[in-house]
């Protein structure tokens, strides 16, 4: 059984970290539709979010990689689900 306060502490980590990527996209220095792409990809990690924690943020990790990478508007291998 998972602990309670350990998943209140993973979501609230999480949650801190998609506001800073939310930030951070707001700052990047790409082409509209780059950014508009990388926009619709953030929203869907942040839904996701709402059902499953662990997933999101493996997507989020996986999201600021290709940022750092250079890949902005790349797609999400891991689906919307």
């Amino acid at each position: 059984m998972t602990d309670p306060s350990d998943a209140e502490a993973r979501a609230a980590a999480l949650a801190d970290r998609l506001r800073d990527a939310h930030r951070a996209l707001r700052s990047l220095d790409v082409s509209d539709d780059e950014k508009a792409r990388a926009a619709r990809r953030l929203l869907a990690i942040s839904d996701a979010a709402k059902h499953d924690v662990d997933r999101a943020a493996l997507r989020l990790d996986s999201l600021l990689s290709d940022w750092e990478a250079g890949r902005v508007g790349a797609a999400d291998d891991a689906g919307t689900t």
